[in-house]
């Protein structure tokens, strides 16, 4: 996990976490111990931070998560380097702490309608095409990496190298440093915890407003 505070906003905090990762949770839980924000943002639409509250959070049974084909190749090649939870052990931590503590958690990614809106407006049919060719290639052979941190920023890069998604990206980073800059706008000590890949994208948009 990485932590990156951002110049001239004291009472803001950002974390990247690496998707999956079981050992992220408890780094990200002690960072909110030692912060103590007043508002939570996570890396979610409000629709997936409300399945993950409603179905994963306090509950005595968890339903299962269906995976596709990538995903399944992505936690293996996680798992070289500790132990793996879907859905993302790092949000459900984070979710859990906040519930504790009576914290305000707040979705960061736009609705789902908006994200697939976002998708069809930068990624051409032919950029998708390749895409999919690029997915079937790393279900085969996942990326070469020293780390966790390092496999899951090869693999999105890997994943979506064309400029449409580079866009897609941008747009998507801007959104979410967007919604932390106004979670923190009053003066709220906030801490947003994001995928690790998006991480420097998000922390050079709230650097720019």
């Amino acid at each position: 996990m990485i932590r990156a505070a951002v110049p001239g906003r004291p009472n803001l905090l950002v974390l990247g976490a690496v998707r999956g990762m079981a050992s992220e949770a408890s780094l990200a839980v002690a960072e909110l111990e030692r912060f103590r924000p007043s508002v939570v943002g996570v890396g979610l639409s409000a629709e997936e931070l409300t399945g993950l509250t409603d179905y994963f959070v306090g509950t005595d049974s968890e339903p299962l998560v269906p995976l596709t084909s990538a995903e399944t190749a992505e936690i293996r090649g996680l798992a070289r380097f500790g132990e793996v939870r879907v859905p993302h052990p790092t949000f459900l931590a984070a979710l859990e702490w906040a519930r504790r503590a009576q914290v305000k958690v707040a979705p960061l990614d736009p609705s789902e309608e908006a994200l697939a809106d976002q998708f069809t407006e930068h990624v051409s049919y032919l950029e998708l095409v390749r895409r999919t060719v690029r997915e079937r290639g790393m279900i085969r052979h996942p990326p070469e990496a020293a780390s966790a941190d390092e496999f899951v920023l090869a693999w999105d890069h890997r994943l979506t190298p064309g400029s449409g998604s580079a866009r897609l990206h941008e747009a998507r980073e801007r959104g979410i440093a967007d919604q932390l800059a106004k979670l923190g706008g009053v003066g709220a000590r906030t801490v947003g915890i994001v995928d690790r890949e998006r991480l420097a994208g998000i922390v050079a948009g709230l650097r720019s407003l």
